[in-house]
């Protein structure tokens, strides 16, 4: 048996120990999951960039978007024009820098819209239950089995004319075409919520919460949304992607947005005619899409594996059993207060 002083010297060595060993919060153990992944890490920085360039790009690179040259018409990569220019001698960078700005604002409007409806759907029906569960849950099943691009085509070419007038042609096509992809991305979502919630609301710092006198509107809020928020965000990451190749194929096929509006879906129906001597016009839009979408799902796929609870990695350090008790860094995002 050791003296008594060894005794006495061991018991505050075993706390310092444990005090120099900090307890990650629930974002510091999501980013290191999230940097874990190399793929998402690249993505994301592939996108920073991206964005980085079709909003501080117009002020640097000044070139007019509408600037005709016929004599430098389908010229390839120069000095003068770093991407090229157009059958009408315009500047190729100029027009993706500006159209860039669209396309993405189309990806996250349209996500927003989405991820909205699909999570005010899904909470309602998965914490309701019932009749209520059962009619949203019909009405979502009637919404995933229209065609989506033949409908997306059918709405705008319906109503593009009608909003043009309205609101002009840029914001009215805008907002029609960012109104329908998320009127069409919402289902998805409102399953995905509905499944969480139909899960957590029968956990035990839920059932606390209503034990305690807590109102419905509020369980949902405080406890069971934040805890389902992951899968959300993963969802509104690929809806981005899905957005942005909506918007290019309506440009692609000539509903989209006007000829004077270059987004990267028009520049390419523009290109489509002259990629035998000309492909540059349509190779570095395509290539901005591809690297946009494929970027959104790099990221999309970390922050899969980053919000997933069961995700165990080899090298997490084992928590004190202090961790794991009410309210230490185990607890619920809700927590249990009424």
């Amino acid at each position: 048996m050791a003296p008594n002083g060894a005794a006495s010297e061991a018991v505050p060595r075993a706390i310092g120990l444990g005090r120099r060993r900090p307890i990650e919060s629930l974002w510091q153990e999501t980013w290191r999951r999230f940097h874990r992944h190399r793929l998402a890490v690249l993505g994301a920085a592939v996108l920073a960039v991206m964005v980085a360039a079709v909003l501080l790009g117009p002020f640097v690179y000044r070139v007019p978007i509408d600037e005709i040259d016929f004599k430098a018409k389908l010229k390839g990569p120069s000095w003068a024009h770093p991407l090229g220019t157009d059958d009408l001698g315009q500047d190729v960078l100029a027009r993706m820098l500006y159209g860039g700005r669209i396309s993405l604002a189309v990806g996250v409007a349209a996500m927003l819209i989405a991820i909205s409806l699909g999570t005010a759907v899904g909470a309602i029906a998965g914490h309701a239950g019932g009749v209520t569960d059962h009619t949203l849950m019909r009405i979502t099943d009637l919404f995933l089995s229209l065609p989506t691009l033949p409908l997306l085509l059918l709405i705008v070419y319906l109503f593009r004319d009608v909003l043009r007038k309205l609101l002009g042609p840029e914001a009215g096509v805008f907002i029609l075409i960012v109104a329908v992809i998320g009127g069409l991305r919402w289902m998805p979502v409102a399953r995905l919520v509905r499944a969480q919630f139909l899960s957590l609301r029968e956990k035990e710092f839920v059932e606390a919460a209503r034990g305690l006198g807590a109102r419905p509107l509020r369980q949902v809020i405080r406890h069971i949304l934040p805890n389902a928020v992951g899968p959300v965000i993963v969802a509104g990451t690929i809806d981005v992607a899905a957005a942005i190749i909506a918007e290019s194929s309506l440009s692609f096929l000539g509903l989209g947005f006007p000829p004077d509006i270059p987004t990267w879906g028009r520049i390419l129906y523009d290109a489509k005619d002259n990629l035998d001597f000309a492909p540059h016009w349509a190779i570095f839009p395509g290539t901005a899409i591809f690297l946009a979408v494929l970027s959104i799902n790099y990221i999309g796929d970390g922050l899969r594996d980053a919000l997933d609870p069961r995700k165990v990695l080899s090298s997490v350090p084992s928590r004190e059993p202090a961790d794991s008790a009410p309210g230490g860094a185990g607890a619920p995002l809700g927590g249990t207060d009424a």
